[in-house]
């Protein structure tokens, strides 16, 4: 049975794939040797709607050295979007690096019509992640992929504030129990290009103020349950808490 989540994600990437049909790389785009696999990648990126090789497709997005890396990322996203709710993308770095793309891309400048179908791509994805039991991609993947994508954490925090879902607070205990140690120690769980320092306290205050309940409701253990307690308090507070020794960095 089609849920609405999966309902609105099959009609953000249908429109995805109809706003982006017939899209080409530039027809002067030049690369690298090592990336375009003896000219078949750039061939390929000349011919529309025509899908790649998995390995083709990661050259194709993470390289940041293409000489049109907006036409190149409008030119996949069909092929790209899919494969990343499938479960199909798998980046050495981890997830940021496809926000990083998508990022470098200036998506949010694109026509309009364009920019309003990758964000409802990222914003359905997002609620799906949060609201669908079993899923190929973890929700705080997800969100390290649409914050860096968009460069803010904020709007898709209060998505995650504003569901009173069973879901919402499972993917909560599994982001707490994934996190929890890096952010700890004040550090943000993926690299960023935009300010860590600052992401990485909004996300821990955050997660003190909305997650302890949402925990509870989850059935997640103790030691998550001290670790958000933990990253409410100052750092001098914090490691002079009985149990920082226990879940401490």
């Amino acid at each position: 049975m089609t849920t609405p989540a999966q309902h609105r994600l099959d009609t953000a990437l249908a429109d995805l794939k109809a706003t982006f049909r017939g899209m080409t790389a530039h027809p002067d785009e030049n690369h690298c040797e090592c990336h375009r696999r003896n000219g078949q990648g750039l061939a390929l990126l000349r011919a529309p709607d025509t899908w790649l090789q998995p390995d083709l497709l990661l050259r194709m997005w993470w390289s940041p050295d293409w000489d049109d890396h907006p036409a190149v990322l409008r030119r996949i996203l069909p092929q790209l979007t899919y494969s990343l709710v499938k479960g199909w993308i798998e980046p050495i770095i981890g997830m940021e690096a496809v926000g990083h793309s998508l990022a470098f891309g200036d998506w949010q400048h694109w026509p309009a019509e364009q920019a309003a179908a990758v964000r409802e791509f990222l914003d359905s994805w997002w609620a799906y992640s949060l609201t669908t039991p079993e899923v190929a991609v973890p929700a705080y993947d997800v969100l390290t992929l649409c914050a860096e994508a968009s460069g803010t954490l904020t709007p898709w925090l209060d998505v995650w504030a504003s569901l009173s879902d069973p879901v919402a607070d499972q993917r909560l205990a599994e982001t707490v129990a994934y996190w929890g140690p890096d952010l700890l120690g004040d550090e943000l769980p993926w690299l960023t290009h935009k300010d860590e320092r600052a992401q990485c306290a909004e996300l821990n205050a955050w997660l003190a103020r909305h997650a302890p309940t949402r925990l509870r409701a989850a059935g997640a253990p103790e030691q998550s349950l001290h670790w958000v307690r933990l990253l409410g308090l100052p750092k001098p507070a914090r490691w002079d808490d009985p149990y920082w020794d226990d879940y401490g960095c």
